[in-house]
């Protein structure tokens, strides 16, 4: 007799990845509110923005070591397992920072929060890197329209909920104070990690052959060339966009740190709902690379003439809250489409048996750029202000232009 199978029952991968994805979602909420306690916090004791952007940098170098030894790791014990330790390392950190006292020396705060948010960017790859290698492996071969779909609509709602995250930042700041708003988000994830203990399975992405020290290292050309282009684009976002945008908004424009809070995170609402729409605005080929490839040429050189059409508006004396919030509403859309085709591409790119040591790879180029764009953005905003940061930013749009236009579809048997 053969056994009934209830239709509306839910497979197996599918239902793990929605428990990995609901821990993501969770996770990325406290990480935005994270990046902007912090900034804001310290901001209001006096800190100068080459002062805040040190307090990030251990953030972002963790971020490329956990990229390239997450891959590994995740080969070996289990994608899934990788995201409890990234939950279990943000609960840690975030308790952690809850003792930091006003009273302490300066030289003791600034290597104490540098510390905790090298345990923060290690939980926060850790985590991404789990999620998004999933969807890889529970996705057909054969699917690359779906397996569009379903990256889209993972980064896109990621980014809506960091944005969420930058206005729960600043507004719990404002309500709760420091300490209290850490312990809040503490909270919320031990809640998320109890039941993700109970039910993922550890087993997802192994990989039972040896791997070696080599194997962190993609051999695809194509790969590498998507690698490179990744540090320079998201280096050119975070060189205006973490430090100087910010103190622009705080100094510049009077706004509240609420209001500032409140400002990015519609900014990172919208730019996560545009990634969404990614694959509505991108021609699918049949063999999942060649047409999107050319979109990403097209669209990428689309985001490098932005950040230069910005400063020449500004120097010819346009009002600056009208050039900054037009500009980075565009800026926002367009480099959405480019994160949501880049996060394709390396899923589309990469064979299922490396998955999780590609994509490691690939998010340790992203963490790079991320650290050199977070260094920049409070380097020059002390020095040269928002303006030269623009213009820092258009070069490095055209180096992942120059990039971008190299890369070709690449094999993945």
């Amino acid at each position: 007799m053969t056994k009934y199978k209830s239709p509306n029952k839910i497979p197996h991968n599918v239902a793990q990845y929605i428990l990995v994805t609901a821990a993501y979602w969770a996770f990325t909420l406290t990480d935005g509110a994270l990046r902007m306690l912090i900034l804001l916090h310290f901001h209001s004791l006096g800190y100068a923005p080459l002062q805040l952007a040190t307090l990030f940098l251990l953030y972002e170098i963790c971020g490329i070591v956990t990229n390239m030894t997450g891959g590994w790791l995740g080969s070996r014990v289990g994608l899934n397992r990788l995201l409890i330790l990234g939950l279990s390392l943000q609960i840690m950190a975030l308790l952690t920072l809850s003792f930091l006292k006003q009273a302490w020396p300066l030289a003791f705060v600034v290597p104490f929060v540098v510390a905790v948010q090298g345990l923060s960017g290690m939980a926060k790859d850790l985590t991404k890197m789990s999620a998004k290698s999933t969807i890889k492996l529970i996705v057909p071969q054969d699917q690359n329209s779906r397996l569009f779909k379903w990256v889209a609509l993972l980064t896109g709602s990621k980014n809506t909920l960091k944005a969420a995250g930058f206005f729960l930042g600043g507004l719990l700041l404002s309500q709760l104070g420091f300490s209290r708003a850490l312990w809040l988000m503490a909270g919320l994830l031990i809640l998320i990690l109890v039941p993700s203990c109970l039910f993922l399975s550890p087993s997802l992405g192994q990989i039972k052959a040896r791997i070696t020290l080599k194997n962190l290292f993609s051999k695809s050309r194509s790969l590498n060339l998507l690698s490179t282009a990744r540090f320079f684009l998201f280096g050119a976002r975070d060189i205006w966009f973490v430090v100087a945008l910010p103190l622009f908004l705080s100094d510049q424009m009077g706004l509240s740190f609420a209001d500032v809070g409140g400002l990015m995170a519609l900014w990172v609402m919208g730019y996560g709902f545009v990634q969404t729409l990614a694959p509505l605005v991108i021609r699918k080929s049949p063999d999942g690379q060649s047409s999107e490839i050319t979109a990403n040429k097209i669209w990428i050189f689309l985001l490098t003439l932005l950040p230069f059409v910005m400063v020449i508006f500004l120097k010819r004396d346009f009002p600056p809250p009208l050039v900054i919030l037009i500009g980075l509403s565009l800026f926002g859309l367009v480099f959405a489409v480019n994160s949501s085709l880049h996060s394709y591409l390396i899923l589309a790119m990469t064979p299922k048996a490396h998955v999780a040591l590609n994509v490691g790879f690939y998010y340790s180029a992203n963490a790079a750029g991320r650290l050199v764009g977070t260094l920049l953005s409070g380097l020059i905003y002390q020095f040269g202000g928002l303006e030269a940061c623009l213009i820092g930013s258009g070069i490095m749009l055209g180096m992942a232009l120059i990039f971008s236009n190299l890369i070709s579809p690449a094999a993945t048997d």
